[in-house]
């Protein structure tokens, strides 16, 4: 069956739980509409939201960044990217969609509603990204900084509380080869795939010249830690450094 569409009632949950009346609640409305259900009932509705998800995205960043660059002011680049991407990923986005029920509104195409897509991580954090572009457009920069760093903050107060900064797996993957070998590794683009809006990038990570090995995902930067945590689990914490790449005899 298709999600039907969210209407006045999830909108007043929405403006309960965050503390708004939206401005335009048409607009607020289009972050719950996924391309299955604007495919399936294109006179239904003014479009999908993957424009949103696509905008909310950069919002979202920029919000967390800035609250990591206030609470932390000492800690470098590294320690920020790091504490960022804890947060910022699609499963701790879906985690945040559901906390505020959006799983319950999402509208989908009849197969993927049967497919179980107000479940998936992808999806869920879909909605969340584009109900932050919305917001954003709907009800302004400051207000929408507003409403999510109510979200955000108790999830950085959270990681704090975890001993020692979260390393991402290009650090560890650095700290192991500068240990070892004295070098950074270097990733390569070696290619993409897919349409603009859902585009996979495909990188290698190399050392001294050889491939230790790759990696794929959603942006280069997600590409980069998934080659970097296969990387990892190649080499092993014990595992001799890979041998120098040998030049012209």
């Amino acid at each position: 069956m298709d999600a039907g569409p969210p209407g006045v009632g999830p909108l007043d949950e929405l403006g309960e739980r965050l503390g708004i009346v939206p401005r335009d609640p048409e607009l607020i409305r289009q972050a719950f509409v996924h391309s299955s259900y604007a495919n399936e009932n294109a006179t239904a509705v003014a479009g999908h939201n993957e424009r949103l998800e696509f905008y909310g995205d950069a919002v979202i960043g920029l919000t967390v960044s800035r609250l990591l660059y206030e609470r932390y002011p000492d800690e470098d680049e590294g320690f920020l990217t790091a504490r960022r991407a804890a947060v910022v990923n699609r499963d701790a986005l879906a985690g945040v969609a559901l906390s505020l029920g959006l799983d319950r509104h999402v509208m989908l195409g009849r197969g993927e509603a049967e497919a179980g897509g107000a479940t998936r991580p992808s999806v869920l954090a879909g909605c969340f990204e584009a109900l932050a572009g919305a917001l954003s457009l709907s009800e302004g920069g400051e207000e929408t900084a507003r409403v999510l760093a109510s979200l955000f903050e108790p999830r950085l107060d959270a990681l704090a509380e975890i001993a020692g900064p979260p390393k991402s797996a290009k650090s560890k993957l650095q700290e192991w080869t500068q240990r070892h070998r004295g070098i950074k590794p270097v990733y390569h683009l070696t290619g993409t795939s897919g349409p603009p809006h859902e585009q996979e990038f495909r990188v290698t990570v190399m050392l001294d010249g050889r491939s230790l090995a790759s990696g794929s995902g959603s942006s280069r930067q997600r590409a980069e830690e998934q080659a970097a945590d296969a990387a990892l689990v190649t080499l092993g914490s014990d595992a001799p450094p890979p041998p120098a790449a040998r030049g012209p005899s």
